[in-house]
């Protein structure tokens, strides 16, 4: 029993999906380049010509941090509301599933951490898709 107690004191926890990404300063620029990448993807491009870039990117950024185990603090509309009456299609939501993982990997993003970010995503999509 002592060593068990032993070894089980000295693990740390597991770093969360925000810090195996990089904290906020990685975060930041994924966002960013991830709103960039929306805006000149064909299939989703119409959704972004009228949007803020600066708000959007910054939304995103909270957003990403927030989902990823982040203290910042998130400062947009929940994700239902701001999709509710776009009756997005699966083709536009893979679209910007598909440009998330060109950035991240773009951004030199672990596999794992790529993984486990489509995870969420995919967990979300109820909350955009024909709404």
């Amino acid at each position: 029993m002592g060593r068990e107690n032993d070894i089980m004191e000295t693990q740390t926890p597991s770093a969360t999906l925000y810090q195996r990404i990089g904290g906020a300063e990685s975060l930041r620029r994924i966002a960013g380049d991830l709103v960039d990448a929306h805006i000149v993807n064909p299939i989703i491009a119409p959704r972004f010509r009228a949007i803020d870039q600066a708000v959007a990117k910054q939304h995103a950024f909270e957003f990403f941090c927030m989902g990823s185990g982040g203290s910042e603090p998130y400062t947009g509309r929940d994700l239902r509301e701001v999709h509710t009456g776009m009756n997005l299609s699966e083709q536009e939501y893979l679209a910007a599933v598909d440009d998330l993982m060109v950035v991240m990997e773009k951004n030199n993003i672990g596999e794992q951490e790529r993984k486990d970010v489509l995870f969420i995503f995919f967990s979300l999509k109820g909350e955009v898709l024909r709404i």
